[in-house]
């Protein structure tokens, strides 16, 4: 079985008992719809790469549906900042793929670990890096690995080089799961960290209990509606 298809797999026994649940309603994603895209990713692997020209094609689990995911994330961003991040950390995190994949052995066989898994951890840990934020580092840890993958099917394409290139297909599949996953998982454990260390969790306390009777309902919403508001500043900043 795929390594991506397990990380997937335990990915959804993770939201189905609500422990992804805070990572997913900050990224503005409902554990449903996590689980339907999960679910997608896995069947979208074993259906037909659609073609794009001369020995490139697009694989929809791979690469198609990651990438829908990320272009929504990119249009829920909080601020123009936001989305400038997740912009120049998908291109450096391409580059360092695309760059990886020149410098590593051209034979797998020569290596200890499989290169889709290594092009993967690099992508997530640049993703992550200039990402910071859970959607940025998402964005950047898909879209890199799907922007390395075009740039090599435009090369393939200008010089005429024989084989083909499956966008997010075959094992780049593997490539774009451990990506994103990586990124997200760096930027909640390290993000939240730093916070705790920051004294994040302390201010919090000092902030009027939403149940109090003394609040009415206007002023129950306007509370709510300024703590999501600090929690996504916060996300950003990390």
């Amino acid at each position: 079985m795929p390594l991506s298809y397990i990380i997937l797999s335990i990915t959804g026994l993770f939201i189905l008992f609500g422990f992804a649940h805070r990572v997913l309603d900050r990224m503005k994603m409902t554990d449903t719809w996590a689980l339907i895209i999960i679910i997608g990713m896995i069947v979208g692997t074993f259906l037909p790469s659609i073609p794009l020209g001369r020995n490139v094609s697009i694989n929809i689990g791979g690469a198609i549906i990651p990438a829908a995911v990320a272009i929504y994330l990119f249009i829920k961003a909080e601020s123009s900042r936001e989305r400038f991040n997740g912009i120049i950390a998908s291109i450096l995190a391409g580059a360092a793929v695309f760059l990886a994949g020149r410098l590593l052995p051209s034979e797998p066989e020569a290596m200890f670990i499989e290169p889709n898994y290594i092009y993967g951890i690099v992508s997530g840990l640049i993703a992550y890096l200039f990402g910071r934020s859970r959607r940025c580092a998402f964005i950047a840890g898909v879209m890199g690995v799907i922007l390395s993958d075009i740039v090599q099917g435009v090369i393939n394409i200008a010089t005429a080089r024989p084989g083909t290139v499956s966008i997010g297909g075959a094992g780049a599949v593997d490539t774009v799961v451990i990506s994103m996953i990586i990124a997200v998982l760096l930027s909640e454990v390290l993000g939240e960290t730093r916070e705790k260390l920051q004294g994040g969790t302390a201010k919090k306390d000092t902030e009027p209990h939403l149940t109090s009777s003394l609040l009415n309902e206007e002023d129950v919403k306007n509370i709510k509606e300024k703590s999501r508001k600090k929690d996504s500043d916060k996300d950003e900043e990390q």
